[in-house]
């Protein structure tokens, strides 16, 4: 653990000792007013860029089919950085990596073809494609290396791979949160090998992160949806120490439900998991953290387009039936609750929402959020593949104050982990 790490680590725990010895002694002190804020970063203002060789780190693992991008959202995130520092007088060596090559070279997961994509997002200047890595950019100039995981020593994180990356550049900055989570040599090697700072991609969705949950303007609200309580525990865990309101939706509702003694029909649930939901339970309320379950929901005999539903109470669930998603009332218990919240942070569907009507209870409480956003009431800060799409469906894309297209990433910073990639970059 480095100095910045440890130093955070010693913070938080002093902060929860505070907290200890003020309910021993009986005093009333939020979480809040004990909220620590994320240690200082480098980025792109603290360095001079003129005459320089920049190794930019991007994250252009886009999903491609049949030679198309089918969805360049990551691409375009990435041109504000690059754009900069070449009005700023450098040179750029894009570095990505793209699918799993395992550490062979896979054709099929060349870097060539988007090379050619980012040229188009790009006007009057050429992405030159690197195989061999030999290029050199002149100032204002751009070349992509080929796929870093083409060589093992990337997810190694091989001191030899990370020196011979760092030849390509005088600094180094990462625009790749949604692979901060990983200690490999292009996240982490090279960063202490070279001058190094985020990218404004970077930038910005560590504010946003900071902004919702390290230094977050209460109350603060979550929304956790998803199948199963076993792969979040983690995020449900640290959110109910962060938290005033934990909203719990899709199947793993279901858990905290049967755990509750109501029964949830042929619903997905993880009966395992109930001691757990009722651990989880007890550790929000110690924590001040009050967790919402659905009211009522929509139910069906199978998970299918056009099947038939019914709205019932949550306490009134068929047994040849399934939850499918939260009810009109549930959706208007959140909505009405988000008005009183100055700070969201959203992760996972409250329904079924690939399949319609399924997802009308998202959509219900991602449009709320979106007009409390607009009308500037609400932070709201989203991320996850499953709750991009959502989020998209419910048609808010553009009105939450920001989404993140990081999946791994995001979710390892709400189980309030220290990412490998941030921390190198922490200013000592």
């Amino acid at each position: 653990m480095g100095a910045p790490a440890l130093m955070r680590r010693i913070l938080i725990e002093a902060c929860q000792l505070g907290l200890y010895i003020a309910a021993q002694l009986d005093l009333v002190i939020s979480r809040k007013e004990l909220q620590l804020t994320m240690p200082s970063f480098r980025t792109l203002d603290d360095l001079d860029l003129a005459g320089k060789r920049v190794l930019l780190r991007v994250d252009m693992n886009v999903p491609m089919r049949d030679g198309a991008v089918t969805d360049p959202a990551r691409i375009e995130k990435i041109v504000p950085t690059i754009t900069e520092i070449l009005a700023r007088g450098a040179g750029i060596v894009l570095a990505s990596h793209f699918g799993r090559p395992k550490g062979e070279i896979v054709p099929e997961m060349s870097l060539a073809p988007l090379a050619k994509v980012l040229s188009g997002y790009l006007p009057d200047v050429a992405v030159n494609f690197s195989a061999d890595g030999r290029y050199v950019p002149q100032p204002c100039e751009v070349v992509m290396l080929e796929n870093l995981r083409f060589n093992a020593g990337e997810e190694g994180n091989d001191p030899a791979f990370a020196k011979n990356l760092a030849a390509h550049g005088d600094i180094y900055i990462n625009d790749a949160f949604s692979c901060a989570h990983r200690a490999h040599a292009s996240i982490d090697g090279v960063a202490r090998l070279l001058p190094a700072a985020a990218g404004r991609l970077m930038q910005q969705e560590l504010e946003a992160l900071n902004d919702a949950l390290e230094n977050p303007a209460p109350p603060v609200a979550a929304i956790v949806g998803g199948n199963k309580i076993s792969t979040k525990l983690g995020v449900l865990e640290n959110l109910i120490t962060k938290v005033d309101h934990l909203i719990v939706g899709g199947a793993m509702a279901n858990t905290f439900l049967f755990a509750g003694g109501v029964s949830v029909g042929k619903s997905l649930c993880e009966e395992e998991m109930a001691e757990t939901a009722r651990a989880i339970t007890a550790k929000a309320k110690d924590a001040g953290c009050e967790i919402h379950l659905p009211v009522d929901a929509v139910v069906a005999g199978a998970l299918e387009a056009g099947v038939a539903t019914e709205t019932v109470a949550i306490d009134a669930v068929p047994e040849d039936q399934m939850i499918l998603d939260v009810g009109p009332e549930t959706a208007a218990a959140i909505s009405k609750l988000l008005t009183n919240c100055k700070t969201l942070v959203w992760n996972g569907p409250l329904g079924a929402f690939e399949f319609k009507p399924f997802d009308q209870g998202t959509n219900a409480a991602a449009q709320a959020a979106a007009q409390l956003t607009q009308s500037g009431a609400l932070l709201s800060v989203a991320g996850g593949g499953d709750t991009m799409a959502a989020l998209a469906n419910a048609g808010v894309t553009e009105t939450f104050s920001y989404i993140s297209s990081a999946g791994g990433a995001f979710l390892e910073w709400l189980e309030g982990k220290t990412l490998p990639g941030i921390a190198v970059l922490m200013e000592e």
